[in-house]
C-alpha cells in the first residue's frame, strides 16, 4: 500500500490516480485494519466533495453493509453524504456516576440489581416502555428534554448532554415539517419502541469500578474517586432512526422486516407525488450498487428534509438514553428501597453529521462511529466542560478495562474526533469462545458477571475480536485525542 509513516501512531495514504484526498490514519502498525478496509477509505477519499482529507481512528474497521468503515470521520462541503455514516443515527453512550464504590455495596447487592435491570431495560423485544403519540412527537423535536418532563425528572442533566440533548439545537422544525419529512407509521411504530437497549448484541449497560486515577485535577472535578462505581449506557436511536435512515439512505437492508415497513412507509407518506421524493426512490435503488455515493445538496428539498429526519432521529438517541437511566434509577430504588441520586458525566453521540467549522471552512462532518472531541477552546461556552475539555469514553470489550478522557485542543487532524472503543482486530487477541458456555467462563475467570446475552451474535463481542485497549490509549494520547483521566474495570455487564 502507499503508506508514509509520519510518526509512531500516524500514517497517511497518499492521493494518486483516482483518490482526491489523503487519508490520514492516527494509529500505530499494530492496530492498523486490514487491507479490505483500508481500500474502502481509498474509495471514500476519491469520492466528489471530500474535503481536506479523510480521518481513520484507532478502531476503524469494515461492518457489513455499509460503505464506509466504522471508525472514520469524513468532512464535505456543501454536500452531505449519507452513506458515509452508519445507519443508527445518535447510537452513542451515556456515562452515569453512583454513589456507591467497593465498600458499600455488595456482590450480592450488584447480582440482584442486575436481576431487576434485565427485566426493566430489555433488550430482545417488541416493546419497551409504551409512549402516547403527542409524547412521541415531542421527544422527535425536543429530545431528552420531552423524556425528562415527562417523568418529570431534573432538567440539569442537559447540560451535561451533547447539544443539551436536541439536534435539532435551537432551529426546532413545526410539526407539519417534521411530518413532511417522514412517514407517520414511523411515528407509531416509536411508541412502543422506547426504552429498550438493543437487540444486535453490540449494546451494552456496564458497571465499572474505577481502579486508577491518572489525572487527579480533573477526576476531582468531576467527584470521581478510585473504587468508585460508574455505570456506562451505549444505545441508540431504535428502529425509529434506523427507519429514517432508510428512508434516506440507499443501502441493502439488513431485514425483511425493514424492507417491508419501509414499503409501507413511503406507499402511505404524505410527499410520495412530489417530484424529488420519486426521484429519491429511483436513486434508493440506483445507488445500492453504484460504485458512486448518494449525494444529498444541502439547500435542496431533498436536503432540508433528510436533515429533518436524521436530527428527528438523533433526538429519539438522546431520549432513548434519558428513559434508560429513569428505569435504572427506578431498579435501584426499588432493591434498596429508597431513591439514589446518579449524577450525569455526560451523553455522547458516535453516528452524526454536523455542521462544524474546520480548516476555514463550514462543512460537514460525517463520524460514523466516532465521538466529537473538542477541546476546551473549541468547547460551548455555556458547557460545564469549558475548562476541561469534552468527555471522551472508550468502553471495555466486555472484560478488558475501560477509560474516561477529556479531549484536547491538539486534534485538528481528526476534525476533533475521538475512537469511541478499540475496534475489529485483524487477529485475535486472546482464546475467542466457541459458544455462549463458553464466554461465560471467560467472563467469570475475569471476574466480571454477563447477564442476558440473549442475541445470537454476544459471541462475537468477547475481547478476543478487538483491539488491546492499552495500546489504543497509548497512541491516542500520543497523537493529542484525549488526555485520560481514570482507568475502569467491568465488574457486571448487560449485553443485549
Amino acid at each position: 500500500m502507499r503508506i508514509k509513516k509520519e510518526s509512531p501512531y500516524k500514517q497517511v495514504l497518499e492521493p494518486t490516480n483516482n483518490q482526491k484526498v489523503p487519508v490520514i490514519f492516527h494509529i500505530s502498525d499494530d492496530l492498523m485494519p486490514d487491507n479490505a478496509t483500508i481500500d474502502q477509505l481509498a474509495c471514500v477519499a476519491s469520492a466528489p466533495h471530500i474535503f481536506h482529507h479523510v480521518s481513520a481512528l484507532t478502531d476503524v474497521h469494515q461492518k457489513p453493509g455499509r460503505r464506509n468503515p466504522s471508525g472514520s470521520v469524513v468532512a464535505t462541503e456543501k454536500f452531505i453524504l449519507p452513506q458515509l455514516v452508519d445507519s443508527a443515527p445518535n447510537c452513542g453512550m451515556r456515562m452515569i456516576k453512583t454513589p456507591f464504590d467497593q465498600e458499600s455495596i455488595t456482590s450480592n447487592q450488584i447480582d440482584k440489581l442486575f436481576r431487576e435491570l434485565v427485566k426493566v431495560i430489555p433488550t430482545k423485544t417488541y416493546w419497551g416502555t409504551y409512549l402516547d403519540h403527542k409524547t412521541t412527537v415531542e421527544l422527535s423535536l425536543k429530545g431528552s428534554q420531552a423524556i425528562l418532563e415527562k417523568f418529570d425528572r431534573d432538567l440539569t442533566q442537559l447540560k451535561y448532554t451533547f447539544m443539551k440533548g436536541n439536534a435539532f439545537s435551537g432551529n426546532i422544525p413545526s410539526e407539519k415539517d417534521l411530518f413532511a419529512a417522514l412517514p407517520k407509521l414511523f411515528f407509531r411504530i416509536a411508541q412502543f419502541r422506547s426504552g429498550i437497549l438493543g437487540m444486535a448484541g453490540n449494546h451494552f449497560l456496564d458497571l465499572m469500578k474505577v481502579t486508577d486515577v491518572i489525572n487527579k485535577e480533573k477526576a476531582e472535578k468531576m467527584g470521581i474517586k478510585k473504587n468508585q462505581y460508574m455505570f456506562l449506557l451505549h444505545t441508540g436511536s431504535g428502529l425509529f432512526g434506523q427507519y429514517s435512515s432508510y428512508f434516506y439512505m440507499p443501502k441493502v437492508k439488513e431485514h425483511a422486516s425493514q424492507k417491508i415497513v419501509l414499503k409501507i412507509g413511503q406507499s402511505l407518506y404524505s410527499n410520495r407525488h412530489q417530484a424529488w421524493f420519486k426521484q429519491l426512490k429511483k436513486d434508493l435503488v440506483r445507488y445500492k450498487t453504484a460504485k458512486d455515493f448518494f449525494t444529498i445538496d444541502e439547500d435542496s428539498e431533498l436536503g432540508r428534509n433528510f436533515l429533518i429526519a436524521n436530527q428527528a432521529a438523533a433526538n429519539h438517541g438522546y431520549a432513548n438514553r434519558a428513559l434508560l437511566q429513569i428505569n435504572l434509577e427506578k431498579a435501584i430504588e426499588k432493591v434498596w428501597g429508597k431513591k439514589i441520586q446518579l449524577p450525569l458525566i455526560y451523553d455522547m453521540t458516535h453516528v452524526s453529521i454536523q455542521k462544524e467549522a474546520h480548516f476555514g471552512k463550514d462543512v460537514w462532518v460525517h463520524r460514523s462511529n466516532v465521538s466529537r472531541a473538542f477541546g476546551p477552546s473549541k468547547m460551548e461556552k455555556d458547557s460545564p466542560y469549558k475548562e476541561m475539555g469534552e468527555p471522551v469514553f472508550v468502553p471495555s470489550s466486555m472484560s478488558t478495562p475501560a477509560y474516561l478522557g477529556t479531549a484536547t485542543d491538539n486534534n485538528q487532524e481528526t476534525f476533533y474526533s475521538a475512537a469511541h472503543g478499540t475496534g475489529k482486530s485483524k487477529y485475535k487477541t486472546s482464546k475467542a469462545p466457541a459458544d455462549k458456555k463458553e464466554l461465560f467462563e471467560k467472563m467469570k475467570d475475569r471476574g466480571v458477571k454477563l447477564y442476558n446475552a440473549a442475541s445470537a451474535n454476544i459471541i462475537d463481542q468477547d475481547s478476543a475480536h478487538y483491539k488491546n485497549v492499552e495500546m489504543a490509549i497509548e497512541g491516542m494520547k500520543a497523537n493529542g485525542i484525549i488526555d485520560p483521566i481514570v482507568k475502569m474495570m467491568p465488574v457486571a455487564v448487560l449485553m443485549a
